[in-house]
């Protein structure tokens, strides 16, 4: 079935090569207390480390460095609501490349102005009445822009899976990998670098409860779209996950769970006060999942996507005041 497959482990492998250097080799962090709490091993892969903030640095490189001179000539375009846009942002102007980003009116301040600052042109919709899609094509079709999509696009995906590529290189095969849950380009190339490098490896996603598309789509073998979710994992309010996206999750993902945003607040105060780092909430998608021992771990080797550390300084403060502690 993998031979079916749009992106491959060699395209993962190749993905390492061109981000070699480029890219941040982010810390793998541990915790008694989280062993603790998820009766099991754990290790933070940590890609709010990651150059942006975020994982998403590996799949715009990589996209970006693959195109054509001409392609790069006339420019790049994304939508996003806030961490694929800072990293296409940056991703273009280390390749000087003209990047123009689709981005929610209502995204994260500090991810709209981060991403100006990279020197991107940022063109504003209303998520709540706009497709991002629709809105994206139609700038493509006036300006002749090259469209990188935020995780539906095989150079993304491969890049994305880098991470885990990463991971297991540096601790060993895991029992289990958990991945927060999008769009499905990080858990799909994740998934594709897990088998690879530990066949016995279970892949585990996890999105937020408000926004349960990914679980549902694969529950059903069919893609499944939702109204926007209500979550403060902004990263997470996916209506769907991608054409290429699904058949990934189908071949390597186990199962994909959900989590509540009050436990992604206990999550965002546990790293703070345990771990001394800051989590957005949807980089806590997957940590919070282990820490609540959604599975019966008992000892084993847990791997675990940190996505990103990219949240308003207020936000992050009235998350982890009105937390719960683990």
């Amino acid at each position: 079935m993998s031979t079916a497959l749009a992106v491959t482990y060699a395209d993962v492998a190749r993905a390492a090569e061109i981000l070699d250097g480029v890219a941040h080799r982010t810390p793998v962090l541990t915790s008694t207390r989280a062993d603790e709490l998820a009766d099991a091993q754990v290790f933070f892969k940590c890609e709010n480390f990651q150059r942006i903030g975020a994982f998403k640095f590996r799949g715009a490189y990589h996209a970006i460095s693959r195109l054509s001179d001409e392609q790069r000539a006339r420019g790049v375009l994304a939508f996003s609501s806030g961490n694929h846009a800072q990293a296409m942002a940056l991703a273009a102007r280390l390749l000087n490349v003209k990047a123009t980003i689709v981005m929610p009116h209502d995204a994260p301040a500090m991810k709209l102005a981060a991403t100006r600052g990279y020197g991107a042109e940022v063109i504003l919709y209303d998520r709540n009445r706009e497709d991002r899609e629709a809105v994206a094509a139609r700038i493509v079709e006036e300006r002749g822009l090259s469209l990188i999509p935020p995780y539906d696009h095989r150079d993304v995906i491969a890049g994305q899976g880098t991470a885990a590529k990463e991971l297991i290189e540096e601790v060993g095969a895991l029992d289990y990998l958990f991945v927060c849950v999008g769009g499905g380009g990080l858990i799909s190339g994740c998934s594709i670098a897990a088998k690879q490098l530990a066949p016995d490896c279970k892949v585990i996603g996890v999105e937020p409860e408000a926004g349960n598309d990914a679980q549902r789509s694969l529950r059903s073998g069919e893609i499944v779209d939702i109204p926007v979710p209500d979550t403060i994992a902004d990263g997470a309010r996916t209506q769907h996950v991608g054409k290429l996206v699904l058949p990934i999750l189908q071949a390597n993902v186990s199962d994909i769970l959900t989590v509540s945003d009050d436990q992604l607040r206990s999550t965002m105060r546990f790293f703070a006060e345990r771990m001394k780092i800051v989590v957005e909430p949807t980089g806590c998608l997957g940590a919070a999942a282990v820490l609540a021992r959604a599975l019966p771990f008992m000892g084993a080797k847990v791997g675990v996507i940190i996505s990103g550390g990219n949240v308003d300084a207020d936000m992050f403060a009235r998350c982890i005041t009105a937390a719960e502690p683990l």
